[in-house]
């Protein structure tokens, strides 16, 4: 709860005192305080140290300069009151202290009061009038989150009475017991001297965090990279993570005084508690991820799992703070019991690299799990030693892992410190080690892209056959660079004309190979039958157990000049004949069973009648609120005698989520010139990135 630069404040105010050497103090000599006179005030500033009258309640009337203190007990001003006797007390307490000031020679009678410390909010009196506050006192009472200096005008007179009317909150569960009121003397001077000396406190607090200021800005731009890594791939996790982890500790800081924001308790804790759980978070799926964890189903459960319960505990602990000025002992137990929790969630990345141990990992990785390993132990034996603290008494942090190894300009480096640096080292290097595999594992991927679009090239017809009798079109969409759909118009001169229509299952290089495949052996049998079935038959005894647990469909027909149509369909959808689906017995795909039966069904076209053949893209086209195309919207759209390209396109902007392949043969009417039109993208090869 107190920030640690009040080492600083004093080594600042000490030396600060050492150089104005001009000023004269009159301290009592015994242990009962006497009237403090201070002299030398106009040319610097003078403490109110030595012995204060001290009293645990309130009274709007202690505040009166005549009031008789004498019976009160005294404590020092340069220690929290629970160092001095009233460990752990929370509530109102008065500081009161006689003065007489005495100006130098030719100084004006303006004065004021620097407080540099108090916990949490508090109110100043001098000779009975009040003349400011810091925070807000009971009955509606706010306090900092971070203490500030604050001056006070002193008013009417050189001499008098100083009082000061204090308030503590009710401590949390890592306040310590010894808090609670000042922590340093406050400072009596003329007001340019004690706006100069306020200035210095605050330029301390800055002096003492550049290091941090310089961390917060590397972590800035990372986390930047990071956020421009992944919207180019937002398939990598692992950058989200990265940037999360690394920014989180530059929110943690700004609340913990780094940018010297004016927080109120309530709000700063509500952000804190929160922000502290997502930096938890984050180093947790960043190790899963590290540590190649991510495809064990049960490691990622169980860490989303925890993840989910200690945000939750985080935002109730957070929530608290807005109710903390009155928080009973049901408060404070709740917020103990939140923190316990969370004490113990923050184990996790202990067994995550327990379970990472397992597996063979690079020098990157082993060094962010070494470095991961000694931070966490170091966070958890500090929590816990800080939790309860006022009952456990333990000083394990502030005497060991906060003690200072050495120090370089003034900036003490501890044990967490140094293993923080050198986890966050660790990660930039496991991440560029982590780009570079990515990049060879894409260009590697392209390679095989940049073969299947040769070979897809290939097998998709560049123009179509004039078949007698007939008008054709025909589009092919695919919904990534290499598709899974086909088709073929085989037309033999004197002979009927074969065309097949078909899908593979899967995508990429995968199916590409097997639509060669398919293509290849359908070519072959076409020279020697023209039988659909029997093609179907050959295709299929082809196909089983070389599609390594593929399947494709498939629906060949033979074309004749006088319109007859022989089908045979091999789980593929039934073609459209006008507006109206075809009947075709059902039929097993290809590649499943080494026996199936395809069947055949002979139509004949007259003049003007449609047939359109599709695959299961055009049917299965899935808008932004998840609705299928489906068949009535068919029936409609083939009701309306579009081409192949204009059903593709509606099927395109409808909400593409598949190859979408359609063909449409019009029968003519004797004497129509027969015509051909295909609609394909450019497949050409483009170069590795």
């Amino acid at each position: 709860m107190f920030p640690r630069v009040f080492s600083t404040l004093i080594l600042a105010l000490v030396a600060v005192q050492a150089a104005t050497g001009q000023l004269h103090q009159e301290s009592p000599a015994q242990e009962k305080p006497h009237p403090l006179t201070i002299s030398g005030i106009g040319k610097g500033v003078a403490p109110v140290d030595g012995l204060w009258q001290f009293q645990i309640g309130d009274d709007p009337r202690w505040a009166d300069p005549a009031l008789d203190d004498s019976s009160w007990e005294t404590i020092h001003a340069d220690s929290y009151w629970g160092a001095q006797g009233h460990p752990s007390y929370a509530g109102y307490a008065w500081y009161r202290r006689h003065l007489d000031i005495v100006p130098t020679s030719g100084a004006n009678d303006e004065y004021r009061l620097l407080i540099p410390n108090g916990e949490d909010a508090f109110e100043v009196y001098w000779n009975g009038v009040r003349m400011g506050s810091y925070g807000k006192l009971p009955p509606r009472p706010w306090w900092y989150y971070n203490i500030f200096p604050r001056s006070f005008p002193l008013r009417g007179s050189s001499n008098g009475v100083l009082a000061i009317r204090m308030w503590k909150a009710p401590l949390d569960a890592f306040s310590p017991a010894e808090s609670g009121g000042l922590f340093l003397p406050p400072l009596v001077g003329d007001p340019d001297s004690i706006q100069l000396r306020e200035s210095q406190i605050l330029w301390g607090y800055v002096q003492g965090n550049l290091y941090d200021y310089s961390l917060v800005l590397l972590r800035t731009f990372i986390a930047i990279l990071c956020v421009i890594l992944w919207t180019r791939n937002r398939r990598e996790q692992l950058f989200v993570w990265v940037g999360i982890f690394t920014i989180a500790p530059v929110g943690l800081d700004a609340l913990q005084q780094l940018f010297l924001l004016p927080l109120t308790y309530a709000v700063a804790r509500c952000i804190n508690q929160p922000l502290y759980v997502v930096s938890n978070i984050s180093l947790w799926f960043l190790l899963v991820w590290m540590l190649r964890l991510n495809g064990k189903q049960r490691v990622v459960h169980w860490t989303k799992t925890i993840a989910w319960l200690s945000l939750g505990a985080g935002l109730i602990d957070g929530l608290l703070a807005i109710f903390w000025a009155n928080a009973s002992l049901w408060m404070q137990w709740t917020d103990g019991i939140l923190c316990g929790v969370l004490l113990i969630f923050g184990v996790l990345p202990l067994v995550l690299i327990g379970i990472g141990l397992r597996k063979t990992l690079d020098e990157s990785r082993w060094a962010v799990a070494l470095s991961a390993f000694i931070l966490q132990a170091i966070h958890t034996i500090a929590d816990a030693s800080a939790l309860g603290q006022r009952f456990t008494h333990f000083t394990l942090y502030g005497a060991v892992i906060d003690t200072p190894l050495f120090s370089i300009q003034g900036v003490d480096f501890q044990l967490e410190r140094l293993t923080a640096l050198a986890l966050f080292a660790a990660i930039l290097y496991a991440v560029y080690r982590y780009v570079l595999e990515q990049q060879a594992r894409r260009t590697q991927l392209e390679q095989e892209l940049q073969s299947a679009r040769e070979i897809q090239q290939v097998l998709i017809p560049e123009t179509l056959p004039a078949l007698e009798g007939y008008g054709i079109t025909s589009a092919y969409t695919p919904a990534q660079e290499v598709g899974g759909d086909f088709f073929q118009i085989l037309a033999n001169p004197g002979q009927a004309t074969i065309v097949a229509i078909g899908d593979v299952s899967g995508k990429g290089l995968k199916a590409a190979m097997n639509v060669s495949m398919i293509v290849g052996v359908l070519r072959a049998q076409a020279a020697t039958t023209e039988s659909p079935s029997e093609i179907l038959n050959a295709l299929n005894h082809c196909l089983v157990g070389r599609m390594q647990g593929g399947f494709a469909t498939a629906v060949v027909l033979r074309l004749e000049t006088n319109g007859t149509v022989t089908f045979a369909n091999a789980g593929h959808l039934p073609p459209f004949l006008n507006d109206s689906e075809l009947a075709l017995e059902p039929s097993l795909p290809l590649g499943l069973l080494t026996q199936a039966d395809y069947s055949e069904l002979a139509v004949r076209l007259r003049p003007g009648d449609r047939l359109s053949l599709y695959t299961d893209g055009l049917l299965e086209a899935r808008n932004s609120t998840g609705e299928l195309y489906g068949f009535d919207r068919m029936h409609s759209l083939f009701a309306g005698r579009p081409t192949a390209q204009q059903a593709s396109e509606e099927a395109v902007q409808f909400g593409q989520d598949d190859d979408i392949t359609v063909l449409i043969l019009t029968r003519l009417a004797a004497g129509e010139e027969p015509t051909s039109s295909i609609v394909a993208p450019l497949l050409t090869a483009t170069p590795a990135a």
